[in-house]
């Protein structure tokens, strides 16, 4: 069984910092790419940032320049630093693996089970 464990969620005021962090476990043969995304109430699910094995990375127009990510694929783990932190921030920040369980021979999609990030004054 897999499992992806997220950290670090919580209040912070406009302007403020937080990071995320991830971690995979369980019976896992190897992660091709991980990543995070969240969803706001009454909106659909977006990409956030995303960083691949190889080292590629993918950001979000609206979070671009604001928040960095970084993979640690040798712990199956990967963080999401987020400063300048707006009230549009706010939403339930999920994480996603794209990885091969052990008993398989193909890629899934895993998710968290979500943090929530609330930013306000």
């Amino acid at each position: 069984q897999v499992q992806l464990v997220e950290s670090g969620g919580g209040l912070v005021q406009p302007g403020g910092s937080l990071r995320l962090s991830c971690a995979a476990s369980g019976s896992i043969f190897s992660i091709n790419a991980m990543g995070w995304y969240r969803q706001a109430p009454g909106k659909e699910r977006e990409l956030v940032a995303a960083t691949t094995s190889s080292g590629r990375t993918n950001f979000a127009d609206s979070v671009k320049g604001r928040f960095t990510i970084s993979g640690d694929f040798a712990k199956n783990a990967v963080y999401l630093q987020m400063n300048s932190l707006k009230p549009e921030d706010t939403a339930v920040y999920y994480c996603n693996a794209d990885l091969r369980p052990a008993w398989g021979l193909s890629y899934y999609a895993y998710w968290g089970q979500g943090t929530q990030v609330t930013v306000s004054s």
